[in-house]
This record gives C-alpha cells, structure tokens and sequence, in this order.
C-alpha cells in the first residue's frame, strides 16, 4: 500500500524527533482531503515521554482532526473516533447537545 491511496493517517504511539520528517513526508504524500487521528495518550501529548528525542504532541508535525485519549485506548474508542470523523466529514456536530 502506498500513501496516495489513503484518506486516513491513524497515528498511533509516540513519535521521535527523527521520525517527525518521515511522518511529514507521508502526510505530504496523502491525496485531499485527507484526515488525521491521533491515537492514545502518547500520540496526543507525548504522555509518558516528556524527553528532548520526543515529539511532544503529533499536531506539531501535521494537522489533527480527532484526538483519541487513552492509555491505551479501547478498541471501541477507536470505533468511535472513526465515527466522529465521519460526522465531521458530513459537517455534522460532533456532540450532541440537550435540547
């Protein structure tokens, strides 16, 4: 597979300092519209990692969509995620709101 046939980048873990150009690249090489998931703690915030060789949030190297939490995230998040990302494809609201 290739990242020209992608819409989705899932980015899931921490990313290092010398990764950060390749992660890039391959967002770079995505078609638009394309998306991005930040997967877990470590993709979000560096969570446990707070060290010079670690990227210290995922959205510094390319543009977030959906921030999922968790240490690890469970499998059902992920699923939920994905479904908000739909929902922010269509341009509908995200949460719902109580009437």
């Amino acid at each position: 597979a290739s990242p020209r046939q992608a819409d989705l980048m899932i980015v899931s873990g921490r990313v290092s300092i010398k990764m950060a150009p390749v992660l890039r690249q391959i967002y770079d090489q995505m078609p638009e519209p394309k998306w991005v998931i930040a997967m877990g703690a470590c993709a979000s915030s560096a969570g446990m990692f707070n060290n010079y060789a670690i990227v210290q949030s995922v959205d510094k190297i390319v543009p977030v969509d959906i921030y999922l939490p968790g240490c690890p995230p469970r499998p059902e998040a992920l699923i939920d995620a994905v479904v908000k990302l739909q929902r922010k494809i269509r341009g509908e609201p995200l949460v719902k709101r109580p009437a």
